[in-house]
Formats: C-alpha cells, sequence, structure tokens
C-alpha cells in the first residue's frame, strides 16, 4: 500500500492519501481521542503523542499537529494508517456517524422565508468553494443563515489555518455576494 502525503496552506496539517475510499459518505472532524472513539482509525492516530486533530474526508485523512515536528510524526501517521486499512477494520464503528457531526448536511439555523436564499448558498458552497478548499484537505460547512449573514464553520486544514479568515473574508464572501447578493457577511464559528 503506497500512502501520498500533500501540504496543505495551514503548516500544522497534513493530508494522506491512502489511494482508496475513506468514508463513502459526509466528512467527519474529530479534535480529540474522545470524540474518535467510534473510528477505529482515528483512534490509531491520537494513539501517536501530538495530534491535535483527525478529519475524515472521501479519500484523503488530514491530520493537524500540536508542537511535534512532522519529521517525527509523519512516519507512525503512515504506519497507523497503513495498519488500519491492512486490518479490514471499518473507518466508523457500526457504519454510521451518529451523533458525531458530519458534513453538515442538515439544514443548519435559518428561517423559513429564507429557505431559497440558503438553497442558493449551499449550491455555491457545494459546487465552487468546498472542492476547493478539499484539495487542500479542509472543508467548510454550512451552519446557519440570519440578516444577510451566512455562519461556516471550517474543518480539516482549514480549521485553524493562518490564511483561513483570509480565505472567508475574500474569497468566500465575494464569490457569495456574486451568486447571492442577499449575503453581507460570513462568520466562522
Amino acid at each position: 500500500m503506497f500512502i501520498q502525503t500533500e501540504d496543505t496552506p495551514n503548516p500544522e496539517t497534513l493530508k494522506f492519501i491512502p489511494g482508496q475510499v475513506v468514508l463513502e459518505h459526509g466528512t467527519i472532524h474529530f479534535y480529540n481521542a474522545k470524540e474518535a472513539e467510534i473510528s477505529p482509525l482515528a483512534s490509531r492516530i491520537f494513539s501517536i503523542p501530538g495530534i491535535k486533530s483527525v478529519y475524515l474526508g472521501y479519500d484523503f485523512i488530514t491530520v493537524a499537529k500540536d508542537k511535534y515536528d512532522w519529521e517525527h510524526l509523519k512516519p507512525p501517521v503512515l504506519g497507523m494508517i497503513m495498519e488500519h486499512f491492512i486490518s479490514g477494520h471499518p473507518i466508523i464503528d457500526g457504519g454510521e456517524l451518529g451523533e458525531v457531526e458530519s458534513d453538515g448536511m442538515e439544514d443548519g439555523d435559518f428561517i423559513e422565508s429564507d429557505r431559497a436564499i440558503v438553497q442558493r448558498i449551499k449550491e455555491v458552497l457545494d459546487n465552487r468553494v468546498r472542492p476547493a478548499v478539499a484539495r487542500d484537505g479542509g472543508d467548510i460547512v454550512f451552519k446557519g443563515y440570519r440578516d444577510g449573514i451566512v455562519f461556516l464553520r471550517m474543518m480539516g486544514a482549514c480549521s485553524g489555518c493562518p490564511s483561513a479568515s483570509e480565505t472567508l473574508k475574500h474569497g468566500v464572501v465575494n464569490l457569495l455576494n456574486h451568486f447571492v447578493p442577499e449575503v453581507k457577511d460570513i462568520r466562522a464559528v
């Protein structure tokens, strides 16, 4: 098994590409070992000291570190990923994400009269924004819309990235303003 790695715009994260499907549907971001208990893969990765978060996407795993250098963390993370896929264990126990937040496909928080605006916002995010940030090992998830403000959650490599606020404020807000003029601002939650 050959696992590729890619740098992300966030120096604290690395994207691991195992060459096969990781999560068939949705994405999931684990911020600690307790949350990761439903995922044998994420639990293995969290057993390595210095791991801050694990984000699972369709065909990649984004790992964020704390204080250690990648030269010390990368080999054991690669080993844990390889061991997991060779073992044949599931990515998520029981095959369901259950109560842990997945990719935010729920409607989020908005008033019913804004449903058409929210639908256009989600279309722009799903078709133009999310594919771009997924290439960098991250995700931007719709969490709500109220009074012209879109609430988004940054996940994976985007979470804690030094350029995330710049991406939101200039890239995403400009794109949304172009396609959905009702959008006045964006806030990360």
